[in-house]
């Protein structure tokens, strides 16, 4: 299988090409947007904003510099300046009241480098954006945003609502070491009932802290120092891993690979070679948004494609578990196994709904949830969808765990008796 190992590698030189930091480097080539988004920063009363310009040249005619410049508006204000400028009550951004002029081109005093601190005292959600109302400008921008700490002055580069997320990610990384311990200790406790997928099990797990465990020091890097030393590669290639592994777990165990039968059918392996190239699309386009910012080149482009790809891989992960329900459905009334194919088919059944809700929370609900929420809280967002992924990841683990006495195989005649009768009513209910 060299196509997948070969992805890898494409993913793997693909992130060495990238520098992720809260520190934002934009090139910016005689572009004929008159406003250009750059990054946005949640601000506390400390806030400051370093901006440095370099290689600036004009193109003949040299415009009027006092209509180019930078200046930053919150959500709220940046609604009023579009209101204005469609009703024409002023013609360029920086004529509006309700923006904070950083600084205008007029300035430069005939120089090609520029360098300036600008204060920001009102704590909120700002937008830095870059005016261009004259035209025929080149410049280098390296923008820097943070928040100082009044008791010691020091420097933090994550917005006011992420500061706390490097304590989030190690909390929950604890958790998940703890429960690949755990699972270690009911993998040798029960080794004759371990299947192959209870291993497989315990490398999802792995990958998730260890992709916890990346994320953390990614973040505690970029609070710190604005750039995350290397971390994000590790964060990313982790990241990566851990989404196809996922995905495959759910589709191995939706078919009832190592539980019911030890082989995959061809439509089921489909369902992987599916899944894989598109998790592969997903995690390039995820590297590409963290790295370009919110407002990047084809940013949007790239957050349409993921959002594509990450619903196709939540639809096709459900096929297998539903063709296993349709399978055990069948063979309960057939085989006269009824109590164990019963058994199957209320297991199934349940992950299959637990499947559907944790697609439904982590991708519409923590959305939701991001875009309703205050700057100052971004972290519940993240709080709540590593909450969801844990009780998942419990529930999963539970209900397909390793036992002495395996369900799908030790039935008494009373309990396929009852089994019958329970199929029985239920075929009557659907009547």
């Amino acid at each position: 299988m060299a196509y997948p190992q070969s992805c890898f590698l494409v993913i793997i030189t693909l992130v060495f090409t990238f520098t992720s930091a809260e520190i934002r480097r934009t090139e910016i080539r005689s572009d004929s947007r008159s406003t250009i988004p750059l990054d946005e920063f949640g601000f506390t009363h400390f806030g400051r904003l370093h901006l440095n310009l370099s290689q600036i040249s004009f193109s003949p005619p040299e415009p009027d510099l006092s209509r180019i410049g930078f200046f930053l508006c919150t959500p709220d204000s940046w609604i009023l300046v579009i209101e204005q400028l469609q009703s024409q009550k002023i013609h360029c951004p920086l004529d509006s009241p309700a923006v904070k002029t950083v600084f205008t081109f007029n300035h430069l005093k005939r120089t090609t480098t520029y360098d300036t601190v600008f204060n920001v005292t009102d704590a909120n959600q700002f937008t830095l954006v870059f005016a261009n109302c004259a035209g025929g400008v080149s410049v280098n921008v390296i923008s820097v945003m943070y928040n100082l700490n009044p008791q010691n002055n020091r420097r933090d580069y994550l917005s006011a609502g992420k500061t706390n997320l490097p304590s989030i990610y190690f909390f929950f990384f604890l958790i998940y070491a703890s429960l690949s311990g755990l699972w270690i200790y009911t993998l040798h406790r029960r080794k004759s009932s371990a299947y192959r997928i209870h291993f497989f099990m315990l490398a999802v797990l792995l990958l998730k802290a260890l992709n916890l465990l990346c994320e953390t020091e990614d973040k505690s890097y970029i609070k710190k120092t604005g750039t995350p030393h290397g971390w994000d590669i590790l964060f990313y290639i982790f990241s990566f891993l851990k989404g196809i592994t996922l995905f495959t777990l759910i589709v191995l165990i939706g078919t009832g690979w190592s539980f019911l039968k030890p082989y995959l059918q061809d439509k089921e392996k489909k369902v992987l070679m599916i899944v894989i190239p598109l998790q592969v699309i997903a995690n390039l386009a995820q590297m590409v948004i963290d790295e370009t910012g919110p407002f990047g080149q084809d940013s949007n482009t790239w957050r349409q494609v993921f959002l594509l790809v990450d619903i196709i891989c939540c639809c096709a992960v459900l096929f297998p578990i539903i063709w296993s329900i349709k399978k055990l459905r069948e063979a309960a009334m057939t085989d006269g196994k009824a109590a164990v194919n019963l058994m199957k088919l209320t297991l199934f059944r349940q992950y299959y709904v637990v499947v559907i809700c944790y697609i439904y929370f982590t991708r519409v609900a923590v959305y939701g949830l991001e875009t309703i929420t205050s700057y100052r809280y971004a972290w519940t967002s993240v709080l709540a969808a590593e909450l969801a992924t844990l009780a998942f990841y419990v529930f999963t683990g539970y209900s397909f765990r390793p036992k002495a006495h395996n369900p799908y195989f030790a039935i008494d005649d009373e309990e396929e008796e009852a089994a019958v009768e329970a199929l029985k009513l239920e075929d009557e209910f659907e009547l």
